[in-house]
């Protein structure tokens, strides 16, 4: 029941929680978090949670003491007598080594899920997970959101004429294929090789996009590599204009300068990850379209015990 539930935020991305909480009846509550000299983290909720089904929001980007934070923050609510305790994982990190695709490589997405188990987590919630069978690396029940679901709707408003969805890989292909279904429009692939980490060579362009409006679907911008490699093949096979967009921006090193000096008009992304300072870096292509009231609407439906896919429906 509402009534039963209370929000926590971890130090990763306070604004998103407050975000999501402005939403909502429920309260958002107070918890201490210190880290030692060391960088040791500590945590104590001030809040009395007996009882209580506690929601965690905590995006675990790097570093890695962002994912060390949430799960102490778990076990701290497990000994506090929780009743349940969901965690809120805006993006799910280490969720791209989901599979033994070489020898001697860990699966640390099954890691992950692991650790959260263990600290105490009764329920995950998140958004665009890599692979979407990452949510069968858990025993617990996963309720996986779509951003689809919202920035669809603001890519419309936006007016695209003449539009093509591109995928910048095959793995990508199930994610595009939902934004052209709610876009009305074509859908195209890249076909693309990975020489090393984070680099790519495009080998070819699968679809018609000669003098159409395109848009590069992916679920994380990492390096730029992938989306800036895409966008100029597409301009070297005739595309009128390049759009991108992305659930979780992580823009790591020069990313942001990358995506500047890119063929680009605008870069859509979501607010899973704090950018404030990379959106002036980009040349202020990066828009970001806030998912927080989708989570809103989602950990409304999970604290009074109604169905989440019903907001697929919506």
């Amino acid at each position: 029941m509402l009534s039963e539930a209370i929000i926590f935020s971890g130090r990763a991305h306070p604004d998103f929680a407050q975000n999501i909480a402005g939403d909502l009846e429920i309260p958002f509550g107070d918890v201490d978090i210190r880290s030692f000299k060391d960088s040791e983290i500590w945590v104590k909720f001030k809040d009395n949670i007996r009882d209580k089904h506690v929601f965690l929001v905590q995006p675990t980007f790097p570093p890695a003491e962002n994912l060390m934070e949430l799960l102490i923050m778990t076990d701290a609510a497990k000994r506090a007598s929780a009743q349940e305790i969901t965690a809120v994982i805006p993006y799910y990190g280490y969720a791209r080594q989901d599979r033994k695709d070489e020898p001697r490589v860990a699966i640390t997405a099954k890691l992950i899920a692991d650790m959260l188990e263990t600290a105490g987590a009764t329920r995950v919630l998140t958004m665009d997970l890599h692979v979407s069978q990452i949510q069968g690396f858990f025993n617990i029940p996963v309720d996986h959101l779509y951003y689809s679901l919202t920035l669809a709707k603001k890519i419309n408003d936006t007016g695209i004429g003449n539009l093509v969805v591109i995928s910048p890989d095959i793995g990508g292909v199930k994610m595009a294929r939902a934004y052209s279904n709610k876009l009305n429009a074509d859908l195209a692939i890249i076909d693309k090789r990975r020489p090393e980490k984070n680099e790519v060579d495009v080998m070819n362009i699968i679809g018609n996009v000669k003098d159409k409006n395109v848009i590069l679907i992916d679920d994380i911008i990492d390096t730029g590599g992938t989306i800036v490699r895409g966008a100029e093949a597409l301009k070297e096979k005739g595309a009128n204009k390049v759009f991108a967009a992305c659930s979780h921006p992580l823009l790591s090193q020069d990313a942001a300068e990358r995506l500047k000096n890119s063929p680009i008009e605008k870069i859509f992304v979501s607010d899973t990850i704090p950018i404030k300072n990379k959106i002036e870096r980009s040349g202020n292509k990066i828009e970001v379209v806030s998912c927080a009231k989708l989570f809103a609407d989602a950990i409304k439906r999970i604290a009074s015990g109604e169905s989440v896919s019903s907001l697929f429906d919506e």
